[in-house]
């Protein structure tokens, strides 16, 4: 298969049980799902390989899909085929295994695809083809009973129901089954994973719905506690439920994204692996949802942080597996020819391993938010925010990798002196539980005033009329945005004001803002523009009071979302498509802070 037939990351929808997730395509293909975690191997990888990666497709032959949608306020995707002979909805959903959602449903069920035929009759085609590539091969399918086949045993297994008056025939790698439903009837696929005969029992299409109605339920009920009502409401809303739906619910860690390695580019090599935490998104997700009423989030990652006081702040990493682990080691798997033949494939992120000294911002600024509630810190989360402090005391004028985890380029990144001096501005903020003592009170309030000096002296340059990407450094970077959005400075400095128009003249293509410019960066390959920057900018607009303009950026980057509302982590201006790994999490996280924003700079301009 050639690059240019791989589909375009827009045609895609994501599901998922807060524990994994899946890339549905429009035409009725899943082409990405990893069991049982985010983080593990994947069992539906066409994506990365499309002769062998395998795929579950669902189609109605001699039929079209005429319209998909999630469900109202749910991670429920509901797709309608059409042709002249009959109508029918399909629903592709992951149940849920936590409270009323999960009460009905057996443990190693993931994956549900119910059939429910409108009028008429439709003949259906399933083929089901495990991967045969990436870190896991999986044994071929094999059938157990009418209706149910399996691959493999024990915890590792994968078990597929399918209608059981299909007939099945051998395709390469796998099975493909055919059958016709008319109105009135109601099939179910389901997958399994670790089960066994007896617990991947026959699920009948009136209990599949009742579990579909369960899921709703579950997800419009965790939405409900989204307090903004504002003119971006369906944006915000789908946002929200994009990031919580990406949440690993044994642990309370967020992914960055389900995928790895799709590239910034067609045919690059910037293609990193994102199914890990990073304490970065983190914080962020922890700040902008708490704004919108999800405190209980807040206190999942605390939680988790907690687990984690016990290692030396020296020895943080910037990205852990959901479960914590530190063991993220990057491998390439040369054999594999990557979405669109962009390689190399990677599992695992080598960024683990560097020093990146934001991660102390990000953390004191998710305790902060956390604090912000009760003003209480428990006694081991105060004993490690206080080595966290230590840690930028001794170590923030050391060059480090910066934001975009540069390889090979050792810098004073200006986004992680800013980040030093926000871990530092929110430990003062929290010294009456803290408890920060005299000396070293009195080191924090000299430190953050020396951070500030060298960033608005050393990081700001005359020449190019913008803070930079580094300290001493002419080089233009969107990350010279963040400053202000840190407190370090006010949005009405005239440093800001010129930052914003540097970045405009420099770095925007298309109405959108690129992260820095290809023949600057570490790797010189052209990329699409970094929705987050684009988000970057119109909070520092919002802040700076320029309301409209605000609203205008908000407006435009919004519109790179697909018909279900997904981002990816750029847009490509130049194709009119979406690239990176699908959907980001920084990315939406981006959008609902730039929502409520522009949402707080109109109502002061009023």
């Amino acid at each position: 298969m050639s690059a240019a037939d791989y589909p375009p990351l827009d045609e895609y929808g994501v599901i998922g049980d807060c524990r994994s997730a899946a890339l549905v395509h429009r035409g009725g293909a899943i082409d990405w799902m990893c069991l049982p975690r985010f983080d593990s191997s994947w069992v539906f990888g066409r994506l990365l390989d499309w002769q062998r990666g395998g795929y579950l497709r669902l189609s109605a032959d001699a039929a079209g899909v005429s319209s998909r949608r999630y469900n109202t306020d749910s991670n429920v995707l509901e797709t309608r085929w059409l042709s002249g002979t009959g109508e029918s909805n399909v629903y592709d959903f992951m149940p849920l295994h936590d409270g009323d959602a999960g009460r009905d449903v057996a443990p190693s069920l993931r994956l549900l695809r119910v059939l429910k035929p409108v009028r008429g009759t439709l003949d259906w085609s399933l083929d089901v083809v495990l991967s045969r590539a990436g870190a896991r091969e999986f044994p071929p399918l094999l059938a157990m009973r009418a209706g149910l086949m399996a691959s493999g045993t024990g915890a590792e297994s994968v078990w597929v129901q399918y209608p059981e008056h299909f007939r099945g025939e051998p395709i390469d790698g796998g099975v493909r089954f055919r059958g016709t439903l008319e109105a009135g009837d109601a099939a179910v696929v389901a997958l399994h994973h670790g089960a066994g005969a007896d617990s991947a029992a026959p699920l009948s299409g009136e209990a599949a719905l009742a579990l579909r109605d369960a899921t709703d339920s579950f997800w419009r009920t965790w939405l409900q506690q989204c307090t903004y009502q504002g003119p971006h409401a369906r944006l915000a809303r789908r946002s929200a439920l994009v990031v919580k739906l990406m949440q690993y619910a044994p642990s309370g860690a967020f992914v960055a994204a389900p995928t790895t390695s799709l590239p910034e580019s067609d045919g690059g090599s910037l293609n990193w692996d994102y199914r890990y935490t990073w304490l970065r998104d983190m914080s962020v997700a922890i700040d902008t949802l708490q704004q919108i009423g999800m405190a209980d989030e807040a206190k999942h990652f605390m939680r988790w942080l907690d687990r984690s006081c016990q290692c030396e702040p020296s020895g943080f990493q910037m990205l852990y597996r959901v479960d914590g682990d530190a063991d993220v080691s990057e491998q390439k798997l040369d054999h594999l020819d990557g979405y669109r033949e962009s390689r190399p494939v990677r599992i695992g992120n080598a960024a683990a391993g560097q020093n990146q000294l934001d991660v102390f911002g990000e953390l004191m600024q998710a305790a902060y938010t956390a604090w912000e509630r009760d003003h209480d810190l428990p006694p081991a989360r105060r004993d490690f925010l206080l080595r966290v402090v230590d840690q930028v005391l001794l170590r923030w004028e050391i060059p480090d990798m910066g934001i975009w985890e540069s390889r090979t380029r050792p810098k004073r990144y200006v986004y992680s002196q800013a980040m030093c001096w926000l871990a530092l501005d929110r430990a003062l903020r929290m010294d009456e539980s803290l408890r920060l003592g005299g000396d070293r009170r009195a080191a924090v309030l000299q430190t953050r005033e020396r951070i500030a000096t060298a960033v608005l002296t050393r990081g700001y340059s005359g020449r190019v009329n913008a803070f930079t990407q580094a300290l001493d450094d002419d080089t233009l970077d969107a990350s010279g945005l963040t400053v202000p959005l840190t407190g370090l400075v006010s949005a009405d400095d005239p440093r800001v004001a010129a930052t914003v128009t540097a970045v405009q003249q420099g770095l925007m293509r298309g109405g959108l803002v690129h992260r820095h410019i290809a023949r600057d960066s570490e790797f010189g390959q052209e990329e699409g523009a970094f929705l987050v920057c684009s988000f970057w900018l119109v909070d520092v607009l919002a802040q700076m009071g320029r309301a409209r303009e605000a609203d205008e950026l908000l407006v435009r980057a919004s519109r790179c979302a697909n018909d279900l509302g997904l981002l990816a982590e750029e847009f490509d201006t130049d194709r009119d498509t979406l690239a990176g790994n699908f959907p980001l999490m920084l990315s939406h996280l981006g959008m609902l802070g730039a929502i409520l924003n522009v949402e707080r700079a109109q109502r002061a301009s009023r």
